[in-house]
């Protein structure tokens, strides 16, 4: 877990970067991946477009890589950066389950854990806040899980599709979606464990609900 003022996108800035802007690229961009959301959304129940999700996905995956790089480029390090960013990645993930899960194309039951797991992190989160801690920190593991869930979902798709790939699609979009299951379900593991440990701290005295939050124990 970080502290509010570490962003979640690369190495943390320099101690005279400030972290508290909020008209940047980086965030700008992350603003855009979040308008695709409901677009996503509405393409896969909607009309059912499956290739313009798929492109509208394929943007977002691509800006969420672009937005990182140009935070570390142009050191454009700030808070909102650090929770829009993995925000924006849940929200995908949700609206994709939502739409495989009413499709039938993933039993609700996947859907049901995989939403729980946020559901219980987002929980501790107010816990942490009051005793002085940041959010989660972006972890590799919990990035390795999104990156694929997020690649078994469009192969999942084609997967029930008509065209010559699908046989070879869906096999590999289980695959994926095993996976990325199974890193998503450790890694809230690992959070719940440092939340935990956080929880066996005392609180220190002078904990404001709006001062910086302070780094997880080990």
């Amino acid at each position: 877990m970080a502290r509010e003022s570490s962003p979640s996108r690369g190495a943390p800035p320099p101690a005279a970067a400030s972290t508290s802007r909020v008209l940047t690229v980086p965030n700008l961009l992350s603003l855009l991946r979040l308008a695709g959301v409901p677009l996503f959304l509405w393409l896969l129940l909607g009309p059912r477009a499956d290739g313009w999700a798929l492109a509208v996905l394929m943007i977002g995956g691509f800006t969420d890589w672009l937005d990182g790089k140009l935070a570390r480029l142009l050191n454009q390090y700030s808070t909102l950066g650090a929770l829009l960013d993995p925000a924006v990645d849940r929200l995908y993930i949700l609206a994709a389950l939502v739409a495989l899960g009413a499709r039938d194309v993933v039993p609700w039951w996947v859907v049901a854990v995989l939403v729980g797991r946020d559901l219980v992190l987002g929980a501790c989160l107010p816990v942490l806040r009051a005793r002085g801690y940041g959010p989660f920190r972006v972890t590799y593991l919990g990035k390795s899980a999104t990156f694929l869930l997020l690649y078994a979902f469009p192969l999942l798709l084609l997967g029930v599709g008509d065209s010559a790939l699908a046989p070879f699609a869906r096999p590999l979009g289980y695959a994926f979606a095993a996976w990325g299951t199974g890193l998503y379900l450790y890694s809230g593991f690992v959070y719940l464990a440092e939340f935990v440990l956080a929880l066996r701290r005392p609180a220190p005295r002078d904990v404001v609900a709006d001062r910086p939050g302070r780094r997880l124990p080990p």
